[in-house]
């Protein structure tokens, strides 16, 4: 007897950002939120550029062109921050 689970779809759905935490929903459902000083480039863009977001590579990215940020699913799933990141 198998047991039924949903398929996971790790592809964007839809991207928010708020004053300290940067939200990302899959198209699976779920929902990763991770602070958003581990993305410098994001934390100090304005709020325009922060909104300007695209899908890509094949749906398990995401690339701020105005800021040249790119992140992907598998990353923020296994919470990884930028490369650089110094805690505080």
């Amino acid at each position: 007897m198998g047991i039924l689970a949903p398929e996971a779809d790790e592809r964007v759905k839809n991207v928010r950002i708020s004053e300290d935490t940067l939200s990302v929903d899959l198209m699976d459902g779920r929902t990763i939120t991770v602070p958003l000083a581990w993305f410098p480039r994001l934390l100090t863009g304005n709020p325009k550029a922060r909104k300007h977001w695209e899908v890509c590579a094949g749906g398990f990215g995401i690339h701020w062109p105005e800021l040249d940020e790119d992140l992907s699913t598998e990353g923020l799933l296994r919470g990884s921050p930028a490369p650089g990141y110094v805690s505080r």
